[in-house]
């Protein structure tokens, strides 16, 4: 027996004698950041490693014999390392790589995207960033399939709806995505599929952006917009600086429009049992607004395991509009209309989110926030007649409401192929309406609770993925209670055929629980035969979404296609009733059902002698029904963007081609826009250029709708004409001073955005 256990004591010694790791991080030569996700390969069976979000890798080797270290990163130049014969583990430090360099224009790089556990993850190259003057822009370069990326509006959108935004893991708003540098994002990770953790919250698909990670020092980060004609200004300024565990950041996003021209047309019909007018409006609407978004972020990270992060926001904001408008009524005659709307609110919440690893399978989130917001809305509706008499509508509110969101979520990941996750959500507020012309102070109370679970494993090349979720809704007040419990169920799978192709599939169903405003009963009238009102027995819609989508990528080539069918139950839609007394009645109703079917073709071709192109073409067919009536719609969209970048100018055209939707009795067409652009980056502190939106359209901005209603028949547009053929002025400086550690990863709302305030 001895003999065999001293055998087996040596045996282990000389495997452990014979076994070494070569360990290093993987970082770029311009600025000393990490590149996460670099491929590093040890020749001589050593195996191959990414790096991780730290730029860190480490490879195990049984052999004693000299080998080489290849290191390679989308956006970056290859590099090899000689590994010397030997049984010592060797830590390298720092491994840097250079960007990669430009031959007559065209830039060779590693594979950029690829798809893993359900999302398209992207390295932007060094040609992407180069071509992009803002993180919206160079979003719309990427081959990310079904997001719509509009540089005007400077929104994100993913088949239609608006995504959730992920920054370091930080649950984040749009304004966050427009403060960073192209330069700042390392990585993007998409998905058309909205995660089951925030499947409660309305969004649309997934936007994760990792930043490049720093060591100590600062940067400067200054954006600013404005047209050469038009009252017309955005900008986002951010400012950060790390010092060993702490980290500090502040930013401030204002904008502002004052627009005089803006116009609308209308031809509509008021139709009862013993009543019918017909009206043919003609207005102007000037508007205006500016919000000022401010926040402070302090981070204390004492070890790469623990985290807490305080963030306090401020949002205050002001919007104005008016109409002057003349309509030709076939029951009272000719009429000058006189509303003024002013609004104004502000909302500062406080942050506060710790996290634990407790080591590689075990990660613990806890996260409070608590929100307050004041809210102003005041909107007098004057009709002056022919004769000097008037009417008079005023709808007068101030709204109140405090609220306190709270979770705990927690991740178990087995052998890094299967992974369970669960958490608790809980949103509890309190809301007083008081309408100013009655003294009526409704007070309104929710508690939505959130559970779910999810399960996911990788078998081999086919991920999948399960999940589902219970909701519990409570609702309450001064008149009426609402109870809800409701399922949210989820499976996805991908299935990477080989490099080229993948195969995505996934079946959704999420019910849409109506809110405090929809529910909320307090009628309102706005003109001499409009009321508007909530509807507090408006029922659940229940909505199953399928999905399949093959992509394919091979060399500097994307496409992908996808065909979405959804059924909804009991949709929700506004619609149009009698009351009677030559009075209608505007409120949410439940539909029998409402269909849609899509198609959306992607496809990307870039990086070919500085040219690049960006083409998506939708198909979509709704079709809605109601108790004796229905309506059906086909209609085609598309969006493009065309570039060429040589040296530092990037020439771009972008073209949107709106579609039309349906929604119960009403059609209306998405928002129009193109661009063209001239942007010149000197060097790496400065970005200038110059813009030209809605080109040879002295219209601008369109909104176009028609109701089939058979109570309120219409015929609608809208334009606004100082968008026509405007020019825009753009500057950027970034600064960076030694670099920023960015460690926070979380993911709840750092603010509550909800409303029981319904405005008309």
């Amino acid at each position: 027996m001895r003999p065999i256990l001293l055998a087996l004591v040596l045996s282990l010694i000389s495997i452990n004698m014979a076994a070494r790791s070569v360990s290093g991080i993987v970082v770029s030569d311009r600025d000393s950041t990490a590149v996460p996700g670099a491929a590093c390969r040890l020749t001589g069976g050593g195996g191959a490693c990414a790096a991780g979000d730290d730029g860190r890798f480490a490879l195990d080797t049984d052999s004693r014999e000299a080998a080489t270290l290849e290191v390679s990163a989308p956006g970056y130049s290859p590099t090899e390392i000689r590994i010397p014969a030997g049984t010592k583990s060797i830590d390298l430090g720092r491994v840097y790589l250079s960007e990669a360099a430009l031959l007559e224009g065209l830039t060779v790089t590693a594979r950029s995207a690829t798809d893993a556990r359900g999302r398209t993850i992207v390295y932007p190259s060094a040609a992407d960033l180069r071509s992009a003057a803002s993180s919206i822009g160079l979003l719309r370069l990427l081959p990310l399939p079904g997001l719509e990326a509009n540089p005007i509006n400077r929104s994100v959108s993913v088949d239609g709806g608006s995504p959730v935004i992920l920054i370091d893991g930080i649950p984040s708003t749009i304004d966050d995505l427009n403060s960073l540098a192209p330069g700042d994002i390392a990585r993007v990770e998409y998905s058309r599929v909205t995660p089951p953790r925030y499947a409660d919250r309305g969004s649309s698909g997934l936007l994760s952006i990792t930043l490049r990670r720093r060591t100590d020092g600062g940067q400067v980060y200054l954006w600013g917009r404005s047209a050469v004609t038009t009252a017309f200004m955005d900008g986002n300024f951010r400012a950060s600086y790390h010092q060993g565990p702490s980290q500090l950041s502040m930013s401030y996003n204002p904008s502002w429009r004052n627009y005089a021209r803006v116009f609308d047309t209308r031809r509509e019909s008021y139709i009862g049992d013993d009543f019918r007018v017909d009206l043919d409006s003609h207005d102007r609407n000037p508007f205006n607004y500016h919000y000022h978004q401010l926040r402070a972020r302090y981070d204390y990270s004492p070890s790469a395991a623990t985290l807490f992060s305080t963030t306090v926001n401020v949002m205050p904001s002001y919007s104005g509009r008016r109409l002057i408008g003349h309509t030709v009524d076939s029951h009272l005659g000719e009429y000058d209309e006189r509303n003024h709307t002013t609004g104004s609110s502000v909302a500062p919440s406080l942050d506060l989110f710790f996290r634990h690893d407790f080591d590689s399978s075990n990660s613990l989130e806890a996260q409070v926030v608590g929100t307050l917001s004041y809210d102003k809305y005041r909107r007098d509706f004057t009709y002056i007649y022919t004769d000097g008499s008037t009417d008079s509508y005023i709808n007068d509110v101030d709204s109140r409401r405090h609220s306190l969101i709270s979770e705990v979520a927690y991740t178990h990941t087995f052998a890094g192929a299967t992974e369970l996750s669960a958490g608790v959500q809980n949103t509890v507020s309190r809301s007083t309406n008081r309408y100013i012309t009655t003294d009526y102070k409704p007070l309104l109370t929710e508690n939505n609770n959130y559970i779910y679970a999810r399960a996911a494993r990788q078998f081999g090349p086919v991920y999948l993925s399960l999940s589902t979720g219970l909701k519990l809704f409570w609702i309450k007040n001064d008149l009426n209670r609402r109870r809800f419990i409701r399922n949210l169920t989820q499976a996805q799978m991908q299935w990477t055929i080989d490099p080229r192709w993948t195969l995505a599939a996934s079946f959704d169903y999420r019910p849409s629980i109506p809110s405090l405003s929809q529910l909320t009963d307090y009628p309102q009238q706005t003109s001499p035969y409009l009321i508007s009102n909530g509807n507090p027995d408006l029922r659940v819609a229940r909505s199953f979404t399928y999905r399949l989508a093959p992509t394919f990528r091979h060399d500097k080539l994307s496409a992908s296609l996808q065909v979405a069918y959804s059924h909804t139950s009991d949709a929700v839609i506004r619609d149009m009733t009698y009351l009677g007394d030559r009075h209608f009645l505007s409120q949410s109703v439940n539909a029998r059902r409402s269909n849609l079917l899509q198609t959306n073709l992607f496809m990307r071709l870039a990086e070919i002698r500085g040219f690049g192109a960006v083409v998506s073409l939708g198909y979509s067919r709704y079709y809605c029904a109601g108790e004796g009536w229905h309506h059906s719609l086909g209609t085609f969209s598309a969006n493009f963007s065309v570039w060429y970048t040589h040296g530092p100018v990037t020439v771009q055209y972008w073209r949107k081609v709106p579609g039309k939707y349906l929604d119960g009795h009403q059609v209306g067409k998405d928002e129009n826009g193109d661009m063209l652009s001239v942007d010149w980056n000197p060097d790496k502190h400065w970005s200038l250029g110059a813009q030209w939106w809605y080109m040879f359209d002295v219209k601008g901005t369109r909104y176009p709708s028609w109701s089939s209603s058979p109570v309120n028949p219409s015929v609608a547009e809208r334009h606004i004409s100082p968008n026509g053929n405007m020019v825009v002025l753009t500057a950027t400086y970034t600064a960076d001073f030694g670099a920023i550690f960015r460690t926070a990863r979380r993911s709840l709302n750092n603010s509550d955005s909800s409303s029981s305030l319904l405005k008309l």
